[in-house]
């Protein structure tokens, strides 16, 4: 078992436990263990899209608690790793539930990425967790305990955490009977105020993959919901259905699929 780090605790004035469980739909007791968590999660999956809209119109991303809580909770959009993340933390915060945040290279693309992606390790029961809201399409839907090395099975996906030889984790998922790497990462502390240089870039530069693609996915209990530059994908039970729609068509698409508007 790794050294336990403190929490990293998101400055926030605003935030409800009552108001996040009625904007995830969450019903029934909310309790410190892994089963409640894994419920939590899957809610806000449900519920709040992963959604790069404000990136995509060159907004300012806000790294600040009351900001995230308005954006997601109160004016009911999504949002990108940090803030669907960051807003779960503030859950475990109020919760009392330990955690920390560590910062991943993502691994899906062909060039070499900097470590600009957020992931959260929750400790429960004694046990570690690797938790993450904000991966958008190949994100996990449940916590996965980051010493087991055993494929674990989520929805129609596989997922399972390796270890490389320097010692980082890495998330994979089985994709056409292949293991696909995802994020590397590794424990090191990492404090919130750590993600605003990442933020910067990632809402920012011109090489940054948020800059270049408008993305929106949301979960479900069958599949997920995928909205890529001009293309809509529907996947259920691992069969994907999609088309290409016009520009004119977004504003429609992101209300009735993802109950989204740009505001």
């Amino acid at each position: 078992m790794t050294k336990q780090a403190k929490s990293n605790p998101i400055d926030s004035s605003n935030f409800v436990l009552q108001d996040y469980l009625d904007r995830i739909h969450f019903v029934g007791d909310v309790k410190s263990n892994i089963k409640s968590i894994s419920k939590l999660m899957q809610c806000q999956l449900f519920t709040i899209p992963f959604e790069d809209l404000d990136v995509q119109a060159g907004k300012t991303i806000s790294l600040q608690g009351n900001d995230i809580v308005d954006k997601l909770i109160n004016r009911k959009r999504g949002g990108y790793c940090y803030e669907l993340n960051g807003l779960f933390a503030l859950m475990l915060q109020k919760m009392g539930i330990s955690y920390r945040f560590v910062a991943a290279r993502p691994l899906v693309t062909l060039t070499e990425n900097p470590k600009t992606h957020i992931a959260i390790i929750v400790t429960l029961e004694d046990e570690e967790y690797l938790v993450d809201l904000g991966f958008g399409g190949n994100g996990i839907r449940e916590p996965l305990k980051l010493n087991d090395s055993t494929a674990v099975q989520q929805g129609s996906e596989t997922f399972a955490i390796a270890k490389a030889e320097n010692g980082d984790y890495i998330l994979q998922n089985l994709l056409h009977n292949e293991w696909k790497d995802l994020y590397s990462f590794d424990l090191s502390p990492q404090e919130w105020i750590d993600f605003k240089p990442a933020n910067h870039y990632n809402s920012t530069h011109p090489d940054s993959f948020f800059t270049q693609n408008l993305v929106v996915v949301l979960q479900n209990a069958l599949g997920k919901k995928i909205l890529f530059k001009n293309t809509f994908k529907s996947i259920e039970n691992g069969k994907a259905q999609s088309y290409i729609f016009e520009p004119e068509k977004l504003d429609s698409i992101l209300a009735t699929e993802f109950n989204l508007t740009k505001s």
